[in-house]
């Protein structure tokens, strides 16, 4: 199965109305993901990208959703898995091939083998808020960098900060200077491989009451400002390659 022929598969016609802001196709296919590959997806969420990863990767690769830990206190995290645990119940002829695991802060991520890619789509940022920092991010780029085959890649989106922006503008926003990710990044270890504007978006000024969670497909603020908000579209993100 090609990754067109993924993206275009009939059970994702209620995610595919975002392709336009997340690009599927060019993503995936900057990170160089194949078919035959072991790849890892770090916090999948409700699986919008699970639902390209586990067709495509169902019968010549292998797909590791690592997901929450089931055994968190923290309610976010127990409902999201569980909510995605049930949609993996339900298709079974998609997604019963998908390998659930666990990556837990800092630096626990429970694959038991080494693998191609790693991918984590808009999760940076909540690493480093909430007192987090520099240093728990770095720790999750180590646990990946352990994780990955030599050669293997390291794939990054995340919201992204203007770069005149200070660092402190990180800590409640969502948004990330993306100098810093890869400072992270290569003091654990890695060396950036390649940069994408694919999934830039010039109107974003992030510079929002709510932060990043102001614009769609949140929208935060409800109907205040909504067209507004709809009109500048998701967030402008980096699209970040990094290599073992």
């Amino acid at each position: 199965m090609s990754l067109e022929e993924a993206i275009n598969m009939p059970h994702r016609e209620g995610s595919s109305a975002r392709d336009e802001y997340r690009h599927p196709l060019q993503t995936l296919e900057f990170f160089d993901v194949e078919p035959d590959m072991t790849v890892v997806e770090i916090w999948p969420g409700q699986g919008w990208y699970t639902e390209i990863l586990a067709p495509y990767l169902k019968d010549e690769g292998k797909f590791y959703a690592a997901h929450f830990d089931e055994d968190s206190k923290i309610q976010f995290f127990h409902n999201s898995r569980a909510g995605f645990k049930a949609k993996l119940k339900q298709s079974p002829a998609l997604y019963s091939q998908v390998h659930l695991a666990e990556f837990t802060l800092p630096d626990e991520l429970t694959v038991d083998e080494p693998v191609d890619r790693i991918l984590t789509f808009r999760n940076i940022h909540n690493w480093y808020m909430n007192g987090g920092g520099e240093a728990r991010v770095e720790q999750a780029f180590k646990a990946f960098y352990e994780k990955l085959k030599p050669g293997g890649v390291l794939g990054v989106v995340e919201h992204r900060l203007p770069p005149e922006r200070s660092a402190q503008d990180q800590e409640k926003s969502g948004y990330m200077l993306e100098k810093d990710i890869i400072r992270l990044a290569e003091a654990a270890g890695f060396k950036l491989d390649g940069k994408s504007e694919i999934n830039s978006n010039k109107k974003d000024t992030a510079d929002y009451e709510q932060g990043v969670c102001t614009l769609p497909p949140t929208l935060r603020l409800g109907e205040q400002d909504r067209d507004h908000y709809l009109s500048i579209g998701e967030s402008d993100r980096m699209t970040l390659r990094f290599v073992k």
